[in-house]
């Protein structure tokens, strides 16, 4: 039986993340629309250069992975090597990149949307190269998420929303989200690869070794040779000081928000950490429409709650999966 003062404090935690784990996301996701879509100064310039968010991104958190291991860590030795990273470093370079630069071409909340079906090239990859069998409610989950962005893709746009775009191509935008989810899917094989080599691999190692890389394979093709668009990125900065202050904000809070995700994966698992940060997706949907001036058509919405509907579906049958493997484990 649990001890009621225990079960207050996991609860307490359980909330403490769940508000650090939303803050920090939907305020980054706010800003990263506003980097997107703002007109800053007298001059009315956008920040064309948004691979430079991924960049300032990976020196931050690295910067913050080597602060967090130099005051955490234990010195014992056994993870895995820096250089290990490097092929999970050029997919984590190209993903997000691919990802972020799709703000261009389609709105935030139709970014979030695309970015959620990662099950889709997971389940269509198992099936067609590995031959694996799913279930039908997993078939289910995947054809209300397909479907969901599918019509959400199709449907008509507001004006208002458009207006907002540098350059509007829809087909292009959510061509390079589903590559960038094509990329996080290596990069999701070869950390966990990584992890099975060397076991005693820590979060903290894993986003120092990976921001390492990040910042390597960014930093040469943003400033690699003299026209490269890295420059122009740091004059627009010293031009319009507002966009520097949101890009070093953006970056503060993907730091911040890592250490929730993994103050939750350590304390209540992956599961619950999955379920906040999908409903932290939409909400981050909700916000957009509100503050930002994306309006959403009603059967925008309704493909909004399909996709959801289905995101929440596959929680469910994980945890399901959960409490039967855990049963199994009961003794007799």
């Amino acid at each position: 039986m649990e001890v009621p003062g225990v079960g207050l404090r996991r609860v307490l935690v359980l909330a403490f993340c769940v508000a650090g784990i939303w803050s920090a996301y939907i305020y980054q996701g706010f800003l990263q629309e506003t980097l997107s879509t703002k007109r800053f100064g007298a001059d009315g310039k956008r920040f064309e250069h948004l691979s430079f968010l991924n960049l300032a991104q990976n020196v931050v958190c690295l910067i913050w992975s080597y602060i967090m291991i130099k005051l955490w860590s234990s010195g014992s030795n056994g993870g895995a090597p820096w250089w290990t990273y490097w092929s999970a470093g050029i997919t984590n370079t190209i993903g997000p990149a691919m990802g972020i630069e799709a703000l261009k071409y389609i709105s935030y909340p139709a970014q979030v949307l695309a970015k959620s079906s990662k099950m889709i090239p997971v389940m269509l990859m198992g099936t067609l190269v590995y031959g694996i069998r799913y279930t039908f409610p997993e078939y289910l989950c995947t054809l209300l998420v397909a479907g969901g962005v599918s019509i959400f893709a199709l449907l008509k746009t507001s004006s208002k929303t458009i207006s907002k775009l540098a350059h509007p191509n829809a087909p292009l935008g959510y061509g390079l989200c589903f590559l960038n989810l094509a990329f996080d899917g290596f990069t999701n094989a070869t950390q966990d690869s990584i992890s099975a080599r060397y076991p005693k691999t820590s979060a903290w190692d894993i986003m120092l070794g990976m921001n390492l890389w990040g910042t390597i394979y960014n930093m040469v093709y943003m400033f690699g040779w003299p026209q490269a668009s890295g420059f122009e990125a740091i004059q627009f900065c010293k031009q319009h000081p507002e966009a520097a202050w949101d890009i070093f904000l953006y970056c503060l809070c993907g730091a911040v928000g890592q250490n929730f995700i993994f103050l939750t994966i350590s304390r209540f698992g992956s599961l619950a950490n999955t379920t906040i940060t999908t409903t932290r997706k939409f909400v981050s949907i909700v916000v957009s429409s509100l503050l930002s001036g994306n309006p959403l058509s009603t059967k925008q919405w309704g493909c909004v709650a399909m996709v959801f509907s289905g995101l929440s579906y596959q929680i469910y049958l994980k945890w399901k999966k959960l409490q039967r493997f855990q049963k199994k484990r009961k003794p007799m």
